[in-house]
């Protein structure tokens, strides 16, 4: 299952763990990524707190932790190659994972359908 926040980020939910990413919408408003700062491995984050920072050619942007919970791995390969958030925003560019702390959240986030047309 897919959810998406309003601050553009998805979260793929695999049972008590989520990966997230930032949406092709929000890369393709960026531009060329070029830095990405990912959040430490074993912080604590509740929801809406800034988890990390993409930078573009053209700006910069925070990502924001979409669910409250406990970080368990952040995407190496990302930092090395931040254009996997360009060129594969919802698989290889993924950029950490997160252990749910209240996955009750899940439910206020939005399904596809719901964010394409709030993203237009």
């Amino acid at each position: 299952m897919i959810k998406y926040t309003e601050d553009h980020e998805w979260l793929r939910i695999e049972g008590e763990h989520a990966v997230v990413g930032i949406t092709a919408h929000a890369q393709d408003a960026l531009g060329d990524v070029v830095f990405v700062e990912l959040p430490e491995v074993g912080a604590s984050m509740e929801q809406k707190a800034i988890a990390g920072v993409v930078e573009s050619v053209k700006a910069a942007a925070d990502v924001y932790m979409p669910v409250s919970g406990v970080v368990t791995e952040v995407n190496e390969a990302l930092r090395a190659d931040p254009s996997l958030a360009n060129s594969d925003p919802m698989g290889a560019g993924w950029f950490f994972k997160v252990q749910l702390s209240q996955p009750a959240q899940i439910g206020a986030l939005m399904d596809e359908a719901a964010y394409l047309s709030f993203s237009g």
